[in-house]
């Protein structure tokens, strides 16, 4: 059996490379992509303290997150389509629309 803390590292690993590409990267996509690299990371986590406590409260809130993270990467992915067909940009150093 693998223990909890591989799980647990496994688990960092993945969300600290979504953290990490959130923040060097600029293109819109790739942001996207990083956001839900974070939240299936949590996911991870909690299934694997769920297995271990032998509680099926995580597995159970793990099914609420995977619900957000698509309603996230739908209204994400639809603002990146009205983006792309008004401005034609898809990097956010070029998008201006929100200043004054």
């Amino acid at each position: 059996m693998i223990p909890l803390e591989w799980y647990i590292g496994l688990s960092s690993i993945i969300f600290m490379i979504g953290a990490v590409g959130f923040m060097i990267r600029r293109n819109l996509i790739i942001m996207l992509v990083c956001v839900e690299l974070m939240l299936n990371a949590v996911n991870i986590s909690l299934v694997a303290f769920s297995h271990y406590l032998q509680d099926l409260r995580g597995q159970i809130f793990v099914f609420f997150i995977i619900t957000v993270a698509a309603a996230e990467a739908a209204i994400g992915l639809a603002i990146l389509v009205v983006l792309v067909r008004n401005k034609g940009v898809v990097h956010t150093d070029e998008i201006t629309e929100m200043k004054g």
